[in-house]
C-alpha cells in the first residue's frame, strides 16, 4: 500500500505533501480513507480534474478507501480566482450540475468491493447549520493573518476588484469538509492539484485544532505543455469529459494531437500503462515520430476511460475513414458530424459541380486547380476518387442526407453541407 507513494511521484503526480514519512507509516499499517473534492461551478468536468480523478483511482487501486465529494454547498460559493469575483449560480442550476458530475466520477472509480469509493455532497452536512454555529464552531479556529496570507486572497485584495466575504470564507468551508469527513468516515488524506494546496491546509489544520489528530494532505503539479501553453485549452475551448460539450471525436482529437515532448507525460498521468508499456512507447517516439504511436495509445486509452469503448472505437473508425482508411457511408450520423465539424465547410447540394464545390471549399485554390487534381487522381467524394472534371454531386453521395466529404491527395479534406449557409460554417 506504501509503493502508490513511489508510484505517483513516478508517474509525476505527488508535488507538496504535508508530511509523506508519517503518511508512508500509516499507510503501511492498513487501508487510509481519502477523499478530493470537486465544486459544480460548470456543467461539467474538465480534463484538469480528471487528474485528480485518477489519481484517487490508483489510490484506491493500491487498497484504499477514497470518498469522492462533489460540492453541492462550496460549489454555491466558488473558489477564488486571480481575476475577480464569480457569478453565483442560483441553488437549482448547482444542484443540476452535482448531479451531472456525479454521473461523470461514478464510471471511473469502484463502487463495490472491500475498498468501495464512497459519493458525499457537502450540501449535507452545512445545509442545516447556522450563521452562528458556523462562526462559534468553525470560525473561531482561523486566524485571519493565515488566511490573507494565502495567495489568491493577497493578490485579490490587491486588485481593482478586491474580494467579497463570500469568497474569502471558501477555504473555511473546504477545511470544514475535511473535519466532516474525518468524523463521519476516518478519512485522514485530501488530494488536489497543487492551486489547492492552501485549501488542503486550512483542512489539515482544522482537523488537527479541533480533533488533536495529523492528517495528511498530498497535491499533484498543475499539467502543462512542454512550450509553455496551457493544458486542456484548444482553439474552440476547454476540453470537457460532458460529450455534449466536447464530442468524444474532438476529445480524441485533443490527445492525439498532443506534441512529442509531452506525450510521455501525459501517458503516465492519464492512463493505466505500465512503465515498460510506456517505455515502449517512448522508444516508439524517439524512432518512428511519424507514426505516433504513443499519440493513438493515448488517444484511445483516456477516450475510452472516460467515454467507453465503443465511443473510442467510433472515434477511430471515423478518424480512418476521413483519410480513406475506411468507410465513411458505415458512420453514424452523430460521430460523422463530430469528425467533420472542425474541417473547412462550404454549401451545396445534389446536382452542383465537383469542380465548383473543391474550389468554393478550399480543397484547393481554384476550379483550374481542381480540374488538374482530378486529372492527377488525386481528388475524391467520400474516398471514392473523382474520374471526370464534370463530374457533378448526387443525391446519393449525401451522406445521412447532408454531407459530402471532398479530399485531395492523403490529407488535405473539407466538407460539403447543405445545412451550411453561404459564407459560414455548418450550423
Amino acid at each position: 500500500m506504501t509503493d502508490i507513494l513511489d508510484e505517483l511521484a513516478w508517474r509525476g503526480l505527488l508535488s507538496q505533501h504535508t508530511d509523506l514519512d508519517a503518511l508512508r507509516t500509516e499507510m503501511a499499517a492498513g487501508p487510509v480513507s481519502l477523499y478530493c473534492g470537486f465544486d459544480p461551478t460548470a456543467p461539467s468536468l474538465h480534463i484538469g480534474n480528471l487528474v485528480q480523478i485518477l489519481t484517487v483511482r490508483r489510490l484506491q487501486d493500491a487498497g484504499h478507501r477514497p470518498f469522492a465529494l462533489v460540492g453541492g454547498a462550496t460549489g454555491l460559493i466558488g473558489d477564488p480566482k486571480m481575476t475577480g469575483e464569480r457569478t453565483l449560480n442560483s441553488p437549482d442550476v448547482v444542484a443540476g450540475w452535482v448531479e451531472r458530475i456525479r454521473g461523470q466520477i461514478a464510471p471511473l472509480l469502484r463502487f463495490d468491493g472491500p475498498n468501495a469509493a464512497t459519493m458525499v455532497n457537502n450540501l449535507d452536512w452545512t445545509a442545516g447549520m447556522s450563521a452562528i454555529d458556523f462562526l462559534r464552531d468553525v470560525g473561531k479556529h482561523y486566524r485571519l493573518g493565515t488566511m490573507l496570507a494565502k495567495d489568491t486572497v493577497a493578490r485579490r485584495l490587491n486588485s481593482e476588484q478586491g474580494i467579497s466575504f463570500t469568497e474569502f470564507s471558501y477555504q473555511i468551508l473546504q477545511g470544514m469538509d475535511f473535519l466532516e469527513l474525518y468524523r463521519r468516515h476516518g478519512v485522514h488524506l485530501q488530494t488536489g492539484g497543487n492551486d489547492q494546496w492552501g485549501n488542503l491546509l486550512s483542512g489539515v489544520e482544522l482537523v488537527r485544532k479541533v480533533e488533536g489528530v495529523p492528517v495528511h494532505a498530498i497535491t499533484t503539479p498543475l499539467i502543462t505543455k512542454a512550450d509553455g501553453t496551457k493544458f486542456g485549452k484548444t482553439e474552440s475551448g476547454t476540453v470537457w469529459l460532458d460529450p455534449a460539450m466536447t464530442t468524444p471525436y474532438a476529445f480524441y482529437q485533443f490527445w492525439l494531437n498532443a506534441d512529442d515532448a509531452d506525450v510521455a507525460g501525459y501517458l503516465k498521468v492519464f492512463t493505466f500503462r505500465t512503465r515498460e508499456e510506456i517505455a515502449t512507447l517512448e522508444e516508439a517516439v524517439a524512432q518512428r515520430p511519424a507514426a505516433r504511436e504513443a499519440q493513438r495509445a493515448l488517444a484511445y486509452d483516456v477516450t475510452a476511460l472516460v467515454h467507453g469503448t465503443d465511443a473510442a472505437d467510433a472515434v477511430v473508425a471515423a478518424s480512418q475513414a476521413l483519410f480513406g482508411r475506411g468507410e465513411l457511408g458505415a458512420l453514424d450520423e452523430a460521430t460523422l458530424a463530430a469528425a467533420v465539424a472542425e474541417l473547412p465547410t462550404a454549401p451545396g447540394r445534389a446536382g452542383d459541380v465537383l469542380v465548383d464545390l473543391f474550389a468554393a471549399t478550399g480543397v484547393v485554390a481554384s476550379k483550374a486547380a481542381a480540374r488538374r487534381a482530378i486529372a492527377e487522381g488525386g481528388a475524391s467524394v467520400n474516398n471514392v476518387r473523382v474520374t471526370e472534371d464534370g463530374a457533378t454531386l448526387g443525391a446519393e453521395d449525401l451522406l445521412h442526407g447532408r454531407w459530402a466529404v471532398l479530399r485531395r491527395g492523403k490529407r488535405t479534406l473539407a466538407v460539403v453541407d447543405t445545412r451550411a449557409e453561404a459564407g459560414g460554417p455548418a450550423v
